[in-house]
Protein backbone atom coordinates (compact mmCIF):
# COMPACT_ATOMS: atom_id res chain seq x y z
CA UNK A 1 0.00 0.00 0.00
CA UNK A 2 1.37 3.39 -1.03
CA UNK A 3 1.72 6.09 1.60
CA UNK A 4 -0.76 8.95 1.50
CA UNK A 5 1.93 11.54 0.75
CA UNK A 6 2.97 9.62 -2.41
CA UNK A 7 -0.56 8.87 -3.60
CA UNK A 8 -2.39 10.65 -6.42
CA UNK A 9 -6.08 11.46 -6.77
CA UNK A 10 -8.60 9.42 -8.76
CA UNK A 11 -11.76 11.47 -9.26
CA UNK A 12 -15.24 11.01 -10.65
CA UNK A 13 -17.99 13.62 -11.03
CA UNK A 14 -21.47 12.18 -10.52
CA UNK A 15 -24.85 13.56 -9.44
CA UNK A 16 -23.34 17.05 -9.44
CA UNK A 17 -20.66 16.09 -6.90
CA UNK A 18 -17.00 15.07 -6.91
CA UNK A 19 -15.89 11.75 -5.45
CA UNK A 20 -12.18 11.19 -4.83
CA UNK A 21 -9.95 8.36 -3.66
CA UNK A 22 -6.20 8.35 -3.04
CA UNK A 23 -4.34 5.71 -5.03
CA UNK A 24 -0.94 4.33 -5.89
CA UNK A 25 -0.19 5.99 -9.28
CA UNK A 26 1.41 2.93 -10.87
CA UNK A 27 -1.01 0.32 -9.56
CA UNK A 28 -4.02 2.49 -10.40
CA UNK A 29 -2.85 2.72 -14.00
CA UNK A 30 -2.31 -1.05 -14.20
CA UNK A 31 -5.71 -1.67 -12.58
CA UNK A 32 -7.36 0.68 -15.09
CA UNK A 33 -5.74 -1.25 -17.96
CA UNK A 34 -7.33 -4.47 -16.71
CA UNK A 35 -4.64 -6.09 -14.59
CA UNK A 36 -6.27 -8.24 -11.93
CA UNK A 37 -5.42 -7.28 -8.35
CA UNK A 38 -7.18 -6.54 -5.10
CA UNK A 39 -8.49 -2.98 -4.97
CA UNK A 40 -7.06 -2.74 -1.45
CA UNK A 41 -3.55 -2.77 -2.95
CA UNK A 42 -4.36 0.23 -5.12
CA UNK A 43 -5.80 2.46 -2.39
CA UNK A 44 -3.64 4.52 -0.06
CA UNK A 45 -6.55 4.72 2.37
CA UNK A 46 -9.97 3.11 2.25
CA UNK A 47 -12.00 6.30 2.20
CA UNK A 48 -13.98 8.22 -0.41
CA UNK A 49 -13.61 11.99 -0.19
CA UNK A 50 -15.45 14.99 -1.49
CA UNK A 51 -12.17 16.88 -1.30
CA UNK A 52 -9.19 14.70 -0.35
CA UNK A 53 -6.87 17.69 0.19
CA UNK A 54 -9.19 19.03 2.86
CA UNK A 55 -9.98 15.58 4.24
CA UNK A 56 -13.71 15.98 3.59
CA UNK A 57 -15.25 12.50 3.51
CA UNK A 58 -18.39 11.46 1.65
CA UNK A 59 -21.28 10.06 3.70
CA UNK A 60 -22.74 6.58 3.19
CA UNK A 61 -26.02 8.11 2.01
CA UNK A 62 -24.23 10.14 -0.67
CA UNK A 63 -22.39 7.05 -1.89
CA UNK A 64 -25.63 5.07 -2.11
CA UNK A 65 -27.36 7.88 -3.98
CA UNK A 66 -24.55 8.18 -6.54
CA UNK A 67 -23.32 4.59 -6.89
CA UNK A 68 -26.11 2.41 -5.53
CA UNK A 69 -23.84 1.10 -2.76
CA UNK A 70 -21.94 2.44 0.23
CA UNK A 71 -19.13 -0.11 -0.18
CA UNK A 72 -15.89 1.86 -0.17
CA UNK A 73 -14.12 -0.81 -2.22
CA UNK A 74 -16.83 -1.09 -4.89
CA UNK A 75 -17.10 2.68 -5.24
CA UNK A 76 -13.32 3.03 -5.37
CA UNK A 77 -13.14 0.45 -8.16
CA UNK A 78 -15.75 2.37 -10.16
CA UNK A 79 -13.89 5.65 -9.71
CA UNK A 80 -10.51 4.20 -10.72
CA UNK A 81 -11.84 2.31 -13.73
CA UNK A 82 -14.09 4.99 -15.16
CA UNK A 83 -13.04 8.27 -13.58
CA UNK A 84 -10.01 10.50 -14.02
CA UNK A 85 -6.72 9.31 -12.54
CA UNK A 86 -3.93 11.82 -12.07
CA UNK A 87 -0.69 10.85 -13.79
CA UNK A 88 2.84 11.47 -12.62
CA UNK A 89 5.05 13.35 -15.07
CA UNK A 90 6.90 10.15 -15.97
CA UNK A 91 3.67 8.19 -16.46
CA UNK A 92 2.30 10.84 -18.80
CA UNK A 93 5.52 10.91 -20.80
CA UNK A 94 5.55 7.12 -21.22
CA UNK A 95 1.85 6.95 -22.15
CA UNK A 96 2.19 9.71 -24.73
CA UNK A 97 5.24 8.05 -26.29
CA UNK A 98 3.48 4.68 -26.42
CA UNK A 99 0.39 6.23 -28.00
CA UNK A 100 2.53 8.17 -30.49
CA UNK A 101 4.16 4.93 -31.66
CA UNK A 102 0.79 3.19 -31.92
CA UNK A 103 -0.54 5.98 -34.14
CA UNK A 104 2.56 5.93 -36.35
CA UNK A 105 2.25 2.16 -36.69
CA UNK A 106 -1.42 2.41 -37.72
CA UNK A 107 -0.66 5.05 -40.35
CA UNK A 108 2.30 3.03 -41.64
CA UNK A 109 0.23 -0.14 -41.94
CA UNK A 110 -2.89 1.41 -43.45
CA UNK A 111 -1.46 4.20 -45.59
CA UNK A 112 0.90 4.39 -48.55
CA UNK A 113 3.17 6.99 -50.10
CA UNK A 114 1.31 7.97 -53.33
CA UNK A 115 4.66 8.72 -54.99
CA UNK A 116 5.94 5.15 -54.56
CA UNK A 117 2.81 3.16 -53.64
CA UNK A 118 4.78 1.80 -50.68
CA UNK A 119 4.09 2.22 -46.95
CA UNK A 120 5.89 4.96 -45.04
CA UNK A 121 8.17 3.49 -42.34
CA UNK A 122 6.89 4.30 -38.81
CA UNK A 123 10.05 6.30 -38.06
CA UNK A 124 9.35 8.64 -40.98
CA UNK A 125 5.84 9.23 -39.64
CA UNK A 126 7.16 9.81 -36.11
CA UNK A 127 9.63 12.37 -37.46
CA UNK A 128 6.81 14.20 -39.29
CA UNK A 129 4.72 14.23 -36.11
CA UNK A 130 7.64 15.68 -34.17
CA UNK A 131 8.38 18.26 -36.85
CA UNK A 132 4.95 19.87 -36.54
CA UNK A 133 4.66 19.28 -32.76
CA UNK A 134 1.64 16.99 -32.77
CA UNK A 135 -0.27 16.86 -29.46
CA UNK A 136 -1.16 13.35 -28.30
CA UNK A 137 -3.98 12.52 -25.89
CA UNK A 138 -2.62 9.74 -23.62
CA UNK A 139 -6.12 8.46 -22.77
CA UNK A 140 -7.84 8.63 -26.16
CA UNK A 141 -7.56 5.41 -28.25
CA UNK A 142 -4.90 5.63 -30.97
CA UNK A 143 -7.44 4.73 -33.68
CA UNK A 144 -9.55 7.77 -32.78
CA UNK A 145 -6.58 10.13 -33.15
CA UNK A 146 -5.34 8.91 -36.51
CA UNK A 147 -7.57 11.03 -38.78
CA UNK A 148 -6.78 14.33 -37.05
CA UNK A 149 -3.04 13.61 -37.03
CA UNK A 150 -3.10 12.40 -40.61
CA UNK A 151 -4.71 15.69 -41.72
CA UNK A 152 -1.93 17.62 -39.97
CA UNK A 153 1.07 15.71 -41.32
CA UNK A 154 -0.12 15.27 -44.92
CA UNK A 155 1.15 18.74 -46.01
CA UNK A 156 4.72 17.64 -45.24
CA UNK A 157 4.37 13.88 -45.79
CA UNK A 158 2.12 12.70 -48.65
CA UNK A 159 -0.01 9.78 -47.44
CA UNK A 160 -2.98 8.07 -49.00
CA UNK A 161 -5.16 5.54 -47.27
CA UNK A 162 -5.90 2.93 -49.91
CA UNK A 163 -7.69 -0.40 -49.62
CA UNK A 164 -7.53 -3.46 -51.82
CA UNK A 165 -10.09 -6.20 -52.23
CA UNK A 166 -8.51 -9.64 -52.16
CA UNK A 167 -9.71 -13.17 -52.80
CA UNK A 168 -8.15 -15.91 -50.70
CA UNK A 169 -8.08 -19.68 -51.20
CA UNK A 170 -6.73 -21.99 -48.49
CA UNK A 171 -6.82 -25.80 -48.11
CA UNK A 172 -9.71 -26.82 -45.88
CA UNK A 173 -7.51 -28.30 -43.17
CA UNK A 174 -6.06 -24.86 -42.42
CA UNK A 175 -9.28 -22.88 -42.84
CA UNK A 176 -10.34 -22.55 -39.20
CA UNK A 177 -7.52 -20.28 -38.03
CA UNK A 178 -7.45 -18.42 -41.33
CA UNK A 179 -11.18 -17.68 -41.14
CA UNK A 180 -10.84 -16.36 -37.59
CA UNK A 181 -7.91 -14.14 -38.65
CA UNK A 182 -9.66 -12.72 -41.71
CA UNK A 183 -12.89 -11.99 -39.83
CA UNK A 184 -10.93 -9.65 -37.56
CA UNK A 185 -9.71 -7.77 -40.66
CA UNK A 186 -13.13 -7.13 -42.16
CA UNK A 187 -13.91 -10.18 -44.27
CA UNK A 188 -16.82 -9.52 -46.64
CA UNK A 189 -17.81 -13.10 -47.42
CA UNK A 190 -16.56 -16.66 -47.20
CA UNK A 191 -17.36 -20.03 -48.73
CA UNK A 192 -16.55 -23.48 -47.41
CA UNK A 193 -15.90 -26.34 -49.84
CA UNK A 194 -14.73 -29.93 -49.14
CA UNK A 195 -11.20 -29.23 -50.36
CA UNK A 196 -10.80 -25.47 -50.00
CA UNK A 197 -11.99 -22.46 -48.06
CA UNK A 198 -12.51 -19.19 -49.96
CA UNK A 199 -13.04 -15.62 -48.78
CA UNK A 200 -13.16 -12.08 -50.06
CA UNK A 201 -11.89 -9.26 -47.85
CA UNK A 202 -11.10 -5.56 -48.04
CA UNK A 203 -7.79 -4.72 -46.39
CA UNK A 204 -5.53 -1.64 -46.03
CA UNK A 205 -3.09 -1.54 -48.93
CA UNK A 206 -0.18 -0.95 -46.61
CA UNK A 207 -0.88 -4.21 -44.78
CA UNK A 208 -0.78 -6.52 -47.80
CA UNK A 209 2.68 -7.92 -47.12
CA UNK A 210 1.91 -8.53 -43.45
CA UNK A 211 -1.43 -10.20 -44.20
CA UNK A 212 -0.09 -12.42 -46.98
CA UNK A 213 2.75 -13.55 -44.75
CA UNK A 214 0.34 -14.37 -41.92
CA UNK A 215 -2.01 -16.32 -44.21
CA UNK A 216 0.87 -18.43 -45.49
CA UNK A 217 2.00 -19.03 -41.93
CA UNK A 218 -1.49 -20.24 -41.00
CA UNK A 219 -1.79 -22.36 -44.17
CA UNK A 220 1.67 -23.92 -44.12
CA UNK A 221 2.69 -21.91 -47.18
CA UNK A 222 -0.35 -22.97 -49.23
CA UNK A 223 -2.37 -19.74 -49.18
CA UNK A 224 -3.36 -18.32 -52.57
CA UNK A 225 -4.19 -14.62 -52.70
CA UNK A 226 -5.39 -12.55 -55.63
CA UNK A 227 -5.98 -8.78 -55.72
CA UNK A 228 -9.44 -8.15 -57.14
CA UNK A 229 -9.57 -4.34 -57.03
CA UNK A 230 -8.07 -1.22 -55.43
CA UNK A 231 -9.97 1.67 -53.86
Amino acid sequence: MVSVDKAVIARMHRNGKDFEVLVDPDLALEFRKGREMGIERVLAIQEVFRDSKKGERVSSNELKAAFGTDSILKVSEEIIRHGEVQLTTEQRRKMIEEKRRQIADIISRQGIDPRTNLPHPPLRILNAMEQIHITIDPFKPAEQQVKDILDKIQPILPIRFETVEIAVRIPAQYAGKASFYMKRLGMKKEEWQPQYWYCVAEIPAGMQGEIYSKLNELAAGQAEVKVMSKK
